[in-house]
């Protein structure tokens, strides 16, 4: 059904309308969307099996990593699915109740995938600087007890978003210019001032974000710190490699993130297409970058899943 011919949709639904100005290659973009969504899937999947598999694995990091995943998992299949429906069939029209409910996943399991990795983060800093306490530190209750921190924090700060627009009038257009149902997407469609509700939510997500960002850049410098002192060159090589990695995966998030948090508030005149291409980017790059740089470049993990295939294919 073309979108034009659905203007005025039932007082029950919205209208996504995808990427503006890019439908004409809608078919196209959800090509590689849908690859990243199988990788996410298969590799986030492969991870959480092999650490429950394999007892050796039970550590703080590979136990934040499970956590990780999960939020990943959750995260992709909240957004993917749905847009590759928009990309391919044409099915724009999505139920109000349903749009919010996507909006709560997808905003609360953000700012849980950005506290576990600050979670991950103080955890190579305990291993790294101080070694020899890092089990005294990290014990489970401990990594079960950030865990539900985390979890907690999540659900908290946006279980507001889908009550305070479930209140709010909608008397003018019901179509979303965006990809799946966003907050700030979602608000603007209201017909009532809504100031304090924007300043909420662009407030919360700053605050939260900006306090992770800046706790995860201390314990890598602190981290990179330790690592030049090391004597031996070999060692600070793998130190630095392993540190490499995580900090692209953490500075895709936070960027891609904080543009679309920045363009909300200051850029207005920025193409409302590379906004929502970038804003779906902090939703599915960190997902589908998390296996291959947690799982694969793992080496215990990658020995388990290369023992287990090669025992299956003997």
């Amino acid at each position: 059904m073309p979108l034009l011919n659905a203007s005025r949709p039932s007082p029950e639904t919205f209208l996504l309308m995808g990427i503006p100005g890019l439908e004409h290659l809608h078919g196209w973009i959800g090509i590689p969307f849908c690859s990243m969504y199988v990788v996410a899937v298969v590799g986030n999947v492969t991870i959480l099996a092999v650490v429950r598999a394999e007892r050796s694995l039970h550590e703080p990091m590979f136990l934040f990593l499970c956590m990780l995943s999960v939020t990943d998992l959750v995260l992709s299949t909240s957004t993917l699915p749905r847009m590759l429906c928009i990309f391919w069939f044409d099915a724009h029209n999505i139920l109000f109740d349903a749009c919010l409910t996507q909006m709560f996943f997808i905003h609360s399991f953000t700012t849980m995938e950005s506290g576990f990795f600050l979670a991950m983060a103080i955890d190579r800093y305990v291993a790294i600087c101080h070694p020899l306490r890092h089990t005294t530190i990290l014990t489970y209750k401990c990594i079960t007890l950030m865990g539900i921190v985390v979890g907690i924090r999540g659900v908290a700060f946006f279980t507001p978003h889908p009550i305070l627009l479930k209140q709010l009038p909608y008397c003018r257009t019901r179509i979303i210019a965006h990809t799946y149902c966003e907050f700030m997407a979602v608000v603007k469609l209201a017909c009532v001032d809504t100031g304090p509700t924007k300043s909420y939510s662009l407030s919360v997500a700053s605050i939260i974000g900006s306090c992770d960002a800046i706790l995860i850049a201390l314990s890598y410098v602190f981290i990179l710190r330790s690592v030049f002192r090391l004597p031996s060159q070999d060692a600070r090589f793998k130190a630095l490699g392993t540190c490499g990695s995580h900090v692209c995966v953490i500075l895709v998030f936070y960027s891609t993130a904080g543009f679309s948090i920045f363009t909300h508030r200051f850029g207005k005149n920025i193409p409302a297409h590379i906004h929502i291409f970038i804003a779906n980017m902090y939703l599915l790059v960190p997902p589908f970058l998390n296996p291959i740089v947690y799982g694969v470049r793992t080496q215990k993990i990658r020995q388990f899943v290369l023992r287990t295939l090669t025992i299956k294919l003997s």
